[in-house]
Formats: C-alpha cells, structure tokens, sequence
C-alpha cells in the first residue's frame, strides 16, 4: 500500500504531506455485510471481541496533522493489542 501515497509525494512536491492511516480492526456497522454467514460471524466476533472505538483512529489522524510545517508521518499503524 505505498505505490499510490508514494506517487502523491512525488507529484505534490515538497510543500504536502502524505501519511498512510492503517486501522485494525474497528466497530462499525458494514463487518460481514457481503461475506458468507460463516465469514460475516467470525469477523463480527473479532470486531465485537477486540475492536478499538473509532475514536483511536482519529486520535492518530489529528496526531498526524498537529505536526510543526517540514515533518511528515508517513505512515501510521494502529491495531488493538488483542489483535492477531
């Protein structure tokens, strides 16, 4: 998943930062809607079982964005830490 955030960079030039957000698993309501019912419970289970609120995402979005001009977080990873 860096082909299309490295292209931005370099089309963009120096003035804009690219950062990569990669949730883990997350409660929302669209888990297991075009699985078949065996995928659609067990990824509902591990949404239910360890899934972050949305909130953590968007702590590490306005992290990324609260950086001084000239410093670019290029990519973040956030994962409960019951995740496999």
């Amino acid at each position: 998943m860096t082909v299309i955030p490295e292209g931005r960079r370099q089309e963009s030039g120096p003035g804009l930062s690219v950062t990569v957000v990669s949730p883990g698993v997350t409660r929302t309501e669209g888990v297991g809607r075009t699985a078949s019912p065996e995928v659609a419970a067990a990824l509902t289970r591990m949404r239910d079982e360890s899934a972050m609120p949305p909130s953590a995402i968007a702590s590490a979005i306005g992290y990324a964005i609260e950086q001084p001009a000239g410093v670019d977080v290029n990519e973040i990873v956030v994962r409960p830490t019951a995740q496999a």
